[in-house]
C-alpha cells in the first residue's frame, strides 16, 4: 500500500495533465464511502467558491489547502493568508499560484498562533484527523478572540461519521488513516466543547458552509 499524501499528489499530477483525477474513500470493508473529485479542488474555482471566499477575513489560515485553490484566490484579493498542506505535491501547485504555503502538519506549531482573524476548513477538511472536535480545538487556538472559522459541512440528516478510511485511485490503494464528515445540524455540538459556537450557515451550489465564532 502506499501513503495517502501519494496517492492524493498522483491524483493532482493527473488534473494538471487534464487526465480524469477521481478519488475514493474507502471504509474498513472496502467500500467506497465517498467520491472524491481532485479536478474540483486543483480548478481555478469550484461552484460554491464565491460565498466562502467572501466571507474570509485578511488574515486568513486555510488548513488542508491543497493545491492552492482559495489560498491564492485570497491572496489575489489582497488578503493576508496562509496555506497549510502535509502533500508535497500540492504545496508545489499552491505556490505555483502565487499563494503563501508551508508544507506542515496543521497541528504542529504555526506563525500567527492565536492571532489568526480567520480559520478555513473547506473541500470536506473538517475531516482532517478524524475527530473533529480536536481539529475545532486547534482552530480556536490559532484565531483571536475575535476569530471566526468557516467551515464546509456535509448536508443537514446526512449524519455525522468517524472512522478509519483509505484514499483509493487509478489502481492505487492508500494506508489506511482516520477521517470524519460532519452533518451541518451536528456542527453546533461539535463545535461547543471548542468553545465555538454556530453563528451562520449557508449554502451555495450544493454546497453546506458554516461560521464559528468564539
Amino acid at each position: 500500500m502506499t501513503a495517502p499524501v501519494a496517492v492524493f499528489g498522483a491524483a493532482l499530477r493527473r488534473a494538471e495533465q487534464g487526465e480524469p483525477a477521481g478519488l475514493r474513500l474507502l471504509g474498513p470493508d472496502g467500500a467506497a464511502v465517498r467520491a472524491l473529485d481532485a479536478d474540483a479542488w486543483h480548478a481555478q474555482h469550484r461552484p460554491g467558491d464565491g460565498s466562502l471566499l467572501a466571507r474570509c477575513p485578511d488574515g486568513t489560515v486555510d488548513l488542508g489547502c491543497g493545491p492552492g485553490r482559495l489560498a491564492a484566490a485570497l491572496h489575489g484579493s489582497g488578503r493576508r493568508v496562509l496555506g497549510v498542506d502535509i502533500s508535497p505535491q500540492a504545496v508545489r501547485y499552491a505556490r505555483r499560484r502565487g499563494a503563501p504555503v508551508l508544507r506542515q502538519d496543521l497541528f504542529r506549531p504555526l506563525p500567527g498562533e492565536g492571532g489568526w482573524p480567520g480559520a478555513l476548513l473547506a473541500d470536506g477538511n473538517i475531516g482532517i484527523g478524524g475527530d473533529p472536535a480536536r481539529l475545532l480545538r486547534r482552530c480556536r487556538r490559532l484565531i483571536g478572540p475575535a476569530g471566526t472559522v468557516l467551515a464546509e459541512v456535509d448536508p443537514p440528516g446526512s449524519g455525522t461519521w468517524h472512522g478509519s478510511v483509505a484514499l483509493a485511485g487509478s489502481g492505487r490503494v492508500s494506508t489506511p488513516f482516520p477521517w470524519a464528515f460532519v452533518a451541518a445540524d451536528d456542527i453546533a455540538a461539535i463545535a461547543h466543547p471548542a468553545a465555538l459556537r454556530l453563528t451562520e450557515t449557508w449554502t451555495e451550489a450544493g454546497r453546506w458552509f458554516v461560521r464559528l465564532t468564539p
